[in-house]
């Protein structure tokens, strides 16, 4: 019943969700009927229907390993015993079944590791339980029972302590208890310990027990469990009955009106909770006025009706079937499931699509086995998770979307990847835009990939790497092409030149800047103005996507020469040029490229000269004064004579500073030349 998918109304008797066995019980009951013959170490549970029906197919119980025939089969119930106990039991040759409760075996093991540390171990529960000798028999230092407040504060003074609790005990109490404890141990290590399905059973029946007239809990007389919850109950209803089967319900004396909740503890099978409900049922058409009883005759379920309405709250579940559930207990190594089945499913971790799950949730798992051997249900949710996988990889796939992968091996041929847990085979042909010498760089890489093949029922899936950097770098020149702006300047590398202009990268796109547009002068070759791998201001000058043609301008990021011309030459100013062109008028002296000044053949030499050659040759360096500059018309005046003249009139070094300079005598004159 504790699989059970809420509350059980059936009239006026409702039943707790979670009444009835628990995981750890219901596993050491099932290890116990599969295993007969064979021979417990005290009562499998505290219920003696039970203990007589397993008794009747061969497994009896003895209270010392020392009854225990040798060679026998012996099962180690849901309470766990202690180190000792199980080497006695490993001494008589049994072959040893351990259907110790996870949660109590994990208790062990905390025991275990206050003895390596040297220090004393309190638990917080009765001193006589199965459950609690065996926990205190994992450590061969000091350990203490305590069950009420009193007998913590009678606990000797400690230093260090570990504090633990019997699974089964009452949580509030054992708050009070270890309030206490602090009192007596300075540095307490408090684990609480208490099972949480004992846990949710307990808040469960107060908050069923507060809205009710009577409360029944069903259990063992010898269950600390099932008395636990009776005491409890008790709190908040006092008409709370504690009873082990159906029969003690006569002559309870409830009334037409009362509403019954039922609870039962963790060693109560769920056949006697079924008995116990069905006769509620029956009492309460007992006590109901023969007028109204009349009147429900047609409406109130049968005893047979009642069963059924009880049978129809448990789904129906089969292998590969996908079910949700709630998490109800968590191991170090399984987590078990309520799935509204008659016994609880185990789901091992390693099943699990995520480890970060907490009692309460609500999970979606898969029917493996509806019986595990040990009257489990075996619940996965790899394989749930592998279809969801499957569908989203399909669906993107269809929608021509890109997956995440991450190399795992180098494969003959390629690559093998991991895809959303899915394995999947990457060519080495798409790999890479380039040929892909090593493959085992892409081990552990994280890539998009494109599926290219797909095979669900092979489960075959072959992707492209080099699809996506396709994709992306089309991606990435489509965005550059659409914020290129004609006018615009932009900041670029040069990458080539030729004889026809340079090709300079603007951000992942190649422009060409045209031979004439690289200076307002004449250039004879782009190298004489750029370099390769300098970065330069460009101007676009115009756009052609579908042709993928971009033309850029440098000479038009820098001033034009004549815009400028009056200021950097001023008339009166002495410059120097190169002599570029000659004409039967003059000579063209280039000051800057695109710049160029007229000196005129009367202004070429301190003589008169027939052509400009006899003064000045293309290519010669000269000094030129500026006569005028006409930035209009884009003229200006130059002069050689000038500067020469200049020079002439330089005034002669004093007298003092002749020594610097090289002294030519002048021969005389020919008196004859002179006479003639």
């Amino acid at each position: 019943m504790g699989a059970s998918e809420g509350w059980v109304p059936v009239s006026k008797v409702i039943l707790a969700k979670h009444a009835g066995f628990c995981f750890g019980v219901r596993r050491a009951v099932e290890t116990a009927r599969r295993s007969a013959p064979a021979v417990t170490l005290g009562p499998v549970i505290h219920n003696p229907r039970v203990v007589s029906e397993l008794a009747s197919i061969g497994v009896r119980s003895v209270s010392s390993p020392e009854e225990i025939p040798e060679g026998a089969r012996a099962v180690v119930r849901s309470h766990g015993v202690g180190r000792e106990t199980l080497e006695r039991l490993k001494a008589r040759g049994a072959e040893v079944l351990d259907a110790t409760c996870p949660f109590v075996r994990r208790i062990h093991e905390m025991a275990l590791s206050a003895e390596r540390d040297g220090i004393a171990l309190i638990v917080v529960g009765e001193e006589r339980h199965p459950e609690v000798e065996g926990i205190r028999g994992w450590t061969s230092g000091e350990s203490y029972a305590v069950a009420t407040e009193e007998a913590a504060l009678a606990l000797p003074e400690m230093e260090r302590a570990l504090v633990v609790s019997q699974t089964t005990f009452i949580e509030g109490r054992f708050d009070r208890i270890t309030q206490t404890i602090v009192q007596r141990v300075r540095h307490p290590e408090i684990l609480r310990t208490i099972c949480p399905a004992t846990r949710q059973s307990q808040e469960e029946a107060v908050r069923l027990a507060r809205e009710v007239d009577v409360m029944v809990v069903v259990g063992g007389r010898e269950s600390s469990n099932s008395r636990k919850l009776y005491e409890l109950v008790r709190e908040v209803c006092p008409r709370a009955l504690f009873i082990e089967s159906a029969e003690e319900l006569e002559g309870i004396g409830i009334s037409a009106t009362d509403r019954v909740g039922i609870t039962a503890g963790a060693s109560t099978p769920d056949c006697i909770i079924k008995e116990v409900v069905a006769r509620m049922n029956d009492i309460e058409k007992q006590v109901t006025p023969s007028e109204e009883h009349v009147e429900q005759a047609e409406t109130s379920p049968t005893e047979s009706d009642f069963m059924a309405d009880v049978e129809k709250t448990l789904v129906q579940i089969r292998p590969g079937q996908t079910i949700t559930g709630t998490v109800v207990q968590i191991t170090d190594d399984e987590v078990c499931v309520n799935v509204g089945y008659k016994a609880d499913g185990l789901v091992k971790k390693a099943d699990l699509s995520s480890t970060d799950v907490k009692i309460g949730d609500e999970i979606e798992v898969e029917v493996v086995k509806v019986n595990d051997g040990e009257g489990n249900v075996l619940l996965s949710q790899r394989n749930i998770v592998n279809r969801k996988v499957w569908d989203e990889i399909m669906a993107k796939h269809e929608a021509g979307e890109f997956v995440v992968g991450v190399g795992k091996e180098a494969v003959k041929g390629g690559l093998l990847a991991d895809v959303m847990g899915i394995r999947c085979f990457i060519p080495a042909s798409q790999l890479s835009l380039r040929y892909v010498e090593k493959i085992e760089e892409f081990v552990g890489q994280e890539m998009k990939l494109e599926i290219i093949e797909i095979d669900k029922p092979k489960k075959r899936i072959v992707a492209s790497r080099k699809k996506v950097l396709i994709a992306e770098e089309s991606e990435k020149k489509k965005a550059i092409w659409d914020a290129l702006e004609i006018g615009s300047v932009v900041r670029g590398v040069v990458r080539r030149l030729a004889d026809f202009g340079a090709f300079v990268d603007i951000g992942g796109v190649d422009g060409l800047v045209h031979v004439t547009d690289l200076s307002w002068g004449r250039v004879q070759h782009p190298s004489d103005v750029i370099k390769v791998g300098e970065e330069i201001d460009v101007k676009i000058l115009n756009v052609d996507p579908a042709r993928e043609r971009i033309s850029l301008s440098y000479k038009q990021t820098r001033p034009r020469p004549w815009a400028v011309a009056g200021d950097r030459y001023p008339v009166g100013s002495i410059v120097e040029g190169k002599v570029v062109r000659i004409t039967t008028f003059g000579a063209f002296v280039e000051l800057e490229p695109g710049l160029d000044g007229l000196v005129h053949i009367s202004q070429c030499a301190l003589t008169r000269i027939a052509k400009v050659e006899d003064a000045i040759n293309v290519g010669d360096i000269v000094r030129v004064k500026v006569l005028d500059v006409n930035t209009e018309a884009k003229r200006i005046s130059l002069s050689i004579r000038e500067v020469l003249e200049d020079e002439a009139l330089e005034p002669v070094p004093p007298a003092g500073e002749l020594d610097e300079y090289s002294i030519v005598e002048v021969p005389a004159k020919d008196e004859d030349a002179v006479e003639e």
